[in-house]
């Protein structure tokens, strides 16, 4: 459905003229194909990993593909609607500013979070060779 919407947006934007309205208005057609990237890929994640692996998540491989991949679609979805509230804020209304750019400090720290995880997270996986093993094997039901 988001998608749908943003097409629409993104249609009568660029049939309607092509001046900073319709600027905005692909800008905020961007924003909720972002959204709509994030849900689609949410439940690829979730479904992928419940139903087709019917995986274990207790073991420190599996959290850590689970969470990244999970990570990837947040950041990328936040780092892209900070931008699409950046140019708004610019356009509409500059007292807004501080918003847009509390997003992208957010996008900073969860990228900066998720780096943590990961690094403290090898060694978990380095005590544990076999459920690497065993998340490649899952892997191949992927195939």
């Amino acid at each position: 459905m988001l998608i749908a919407i943003s097409t629409r947006i993104g249609w009568l934007a660029f049939s309607g003229g092509l001046d900073r309205a319709a600027a905005q208005s692909i800008i905020e057609a961007v924003g909720l194909l972002a959204a709509a990237v994030v849900a689609l890929q949410i439940a690829e994640t979730i479904f992928e990993e419940e139903v087709i692996r019917d995986a274990d998540i207790s073991a420190p491989t599996r959290v850590r593909r689970f969470l990244s991949r999970f990570f990837v679609v947040i950041i990328v979805a936040l780092a892209i609607e900070g931008l699409v509230a950046t140019f708004r804020a610019l356009h509409e209304n500059p007292a807004q500013l501080p918003y847009a750019a509390s997003i992208l400090v957010a996008v900073g720290v969860l990228l900066a979070a998720w780096g943590l995880f990961i690094y403290l997270n090898r060694s978990a996986e380095e005590l544990e060779p076999e459920a690497m093993a065993d998340a490649k094997r899952e892997d191949q039901k992927l195939k």
